[in-house]
């Protein structure tokens, strides 16, 4: 008898992780848009970014991203998109430990296309009522990407609970510097 206790005070205990949802002033239900722009060692390009996410679990996301830029100086432009899910757990009252994972695509002019993945971990958190904050680090490799780890800092200002506009940028080891800034609609 004394062993099927311990069997479920473990068994509870080891569920405790699973059952919390997102952290107090995180959302992962919302979409955006806005000017992206990406500075390289070469010519820079700018445009416009969408993109989203949704809850479909407490602990799980999905997300994808989709930008269209102009490369400066060129009659070039190129899409690039971002579809992939993540893991959140909270680890304070208004922070979540997240992790994603994620297929990018790149098609340019001229059928110079490259294709691969990201993966990041790091944390996202409510620094204020109407402020929250992320920091990832991550590793994007691929069909000609870069191989590079990189950094991911991001904030969003709220106005109310559903609006407010976020800011996020993706500094890649080889030189390479991703932008945005937007509207956000979180529910």
């Amino acid at each position: 008898m004394k062993r099927l206790y311990l069997v479920l005070a473990l068994s509870a205990a080891a569920a405790v992780p699973f059952t919390a949802s997102a952290a107090d002033g995180i959302s992962y239900n919302y979409v955006q848009g806005g000017y992206a722009a990406t500075n390289t060692s070469g010519p820079d390009a700018d445009g416009w970014s969408l993109g989203g996410s949704v809850a479909v679990h407490p602990k799980v996301h999905l997300f994808a991203n989709y930008a269209r830029q102009d490369i400066k100086h060129t009659a070039i432009d190129y899409d690039q998109w971002r579809v992939g899910g993540g893991y959140n757990t909270q680890v304070g009252s208004n922070t979540d430990f997240v992790a994603n994972a994620a297929y990018e695509r790149v098609n340019a002019g001229g059928g110079v296309n490259a294709d691969g993945y990201s993966v990041e971990g790091g944390v996202r958190s409510a620094l204020a009522r109407n402020l929250e904050g992320y920091a990832m680090v991550g590793y994007l490799d691929g069909n000609h990407l870069s191989g590079e780890p990189y950094g991911r800092l991001g904030a969003t200002v709220k106005f109310n609970p559903n609006w407010g506009v976020n800011a996020d940028v993706r500094v890649i080891k080889g030189g390479t510097t991703e932008w945005f800034v937007g509207p956000r609609f979180s529910w």
